[in-house]
């Protein structure tokens, strides 16, 4: 059944935001790529997104394995649309943009798979590390939507990691943030990233950007310059050193205030100080926030670093805590959509896919924020799953399964010209029998 036939209108008009980046034939492939891994129960290889649009006896294979390899089209440009969705339609006007920054690994098998090799991978569940496979970065951006009491992290752009001397990560990250920026004039942009992601690139962002991240444990802070003394020679660049930051920690005064943060409001202990990370941020000024859990010196304490020095310690401790919500858009984009299972192997083909899935993951987020959300969702899960007995957020899990049933509804609306077939009549009908014996 053709998808174009059988789309859900509430998910047109989100597909038809796309339609400027591609050619005609190549936007119908895109729209039956989107139906077919939403679709696809299976495994969510090319064919798989194939056959899950229906259009396996209708289409060649190659149709849609060119479309990933060779078709002229930008994966970035279609990210921007997506960031384009995001804003218009779950930020309110002239919002605050939050970005989070994470790298995730894909494994692959195979020595002819384009740019695969041998990286590190945090995840793995054995005490061994290294993957083969590729190393991908990410940036998505976190909203929070009215019927979840959770951030939800939405990516936007993706880029590969293509190994020792090339772009490092935080260059990739730092790429794709500029290129928000510049589709964002005059918004502000709150970036939060784990202590992996720091360096000098950073000073070079527009000035609406600031950073927020962890700062290493042998971090070299200084105090701030120090004002000009008039005599001859440069002035001085930064003021004395003042340590690590678990030396400069034991150093401060902390406090104890309220930070919502993970879905509660807690009481932790705080500490702040103006300073300088010269060996990373050189001149720019920062702030060092100091947090621990409980009040007492021999707790474990989480030190982040900000190029932000106009929010509060209470609202920087949350906005960190929010860039958990990508390592959860990674969970979801791999376990229940199916994120990377593509098999392909040519170089375009491997840019595009995985970063494609991503974007796909975004749509069904906002789909459902826009048109799909009902609170009976909620209630029939716990009926069919009486034993998640504290659930009151609708999963991604349930946004997929909510869009899957309105386009199988869609697809045999009696108003439609798309009916069943009478094989597909005989399916439904043999079905009830093994139902019913």
């Amino acid at each position: 059944m053709l998808p174009g036939l059988t789309l859900p209108a509430s998910l047109r008009r989100l597909l038809d935001a796309f339609a400027g980046c591609f050619t005609k034939p190549s936007y119908a492939v895109f729209t039956a790529m989107v139906v077919g891994m939403i679709a696809q129960t299976g495994k969510k290889t090319i064919c798989g997104m194939l056959a899950g649009a229906g259009l396996a006896q209708t289409w060649s294979h190659d149709r849609a394995h060119r479309f990933f390899a060779k078709a002229v089209w930008s994966i970035d440009a279609v990210g921007l649309v997506v960031l384009d969705l995001v804003v218009t339609h779950l930020l309110p006007p002239d919002a605050v943009i939050l970005l989070a920054v994470d790298d995730t690994a894909h494994r692959r098998r195979g020595k002819h798979v384009h740019g695969a090799g041998w990286i590190h991978d945090g995840s793995a569940p054995s005490r061994n590390k290294l993957t083969f496979g590729h190393r991908w970065v990410v940036v998505g951006v976190v909203v929070h939507l009215p019927f979840l009491t959770r951030p939800v992290c939405l990516p936007v752009a993706c880029r590969r990691w293509k190994g020792k001397g090339t772009a490092s990560t935080v260059d990739l990250a730092c790429q794709m943030i500029e290129a928000i920026a510049a589709r964002l004039p005059g918004r502000t942009i709150h970036v939060v990233a784990d202590a992996a992601y720091h360096g000098k690139q950073i000073t070079k962002l527009p000035e609406q950007v600031t950073w927020t991240t962890r700062l290493p444990r042998n971090a070299a802070l200084y105090a701030r310059a120090p004002q000009p003394t008039g005599k001859r020679g440069r002035p001085r660049l930064k003021g004395n050193k003042l340590g690590k930051p678990a030396e400069v920690a034991a150093t401060l005064a902390f406090a104890a205030i309220e930070v919502a943060r993970y879905g509660r409001v807690e009481t932790v202990s705080a500490a702040v100080i103006d300073c300088l990370w010269y060996g990373t941020f050189g001149p720019l000024p920062v702030r060092m926030v100091c947090v621990r859990d409980r009040d007492d010196p021999k707790a474990p304490m989480l030190a982040l670093v900000t190029t932000d020095l106009t929010a509060t310690v209470a609202d920087l401790i949350a906005r960190y805590a929010m860039r958990w919500s990508i390592e959860v858009a990674f969970f979801d984009c791999r376990q229940t959509l199916g994120v990377g299972q593509a098999r392909n192997r040519v170089a375009q083909a491997v840019e595009r896919t995985f970063a494609f899935g991503m974007y796909v993951y975004s749509l069904i987020v906002i789909w459902y924020a826009v048109s799909g959300h009902r609170p009976e969702v909620v209630t029939e899960r716990r009926i069919a799953a009486p034993w998640y007995l504290s659930k009151t957020d609708p999963s991604f899990a349930d946004m997929l399964t909510t869009l899957r049933r309105t386009m199988i509804a869609t697809r045999f609306m009696p108003v439609r010209p798309a009916q069943p077939t009478h094989a597909e009549i005989r399916q439904v009908q043999h079905a009830w029998a093994l139902a019913a014996a």
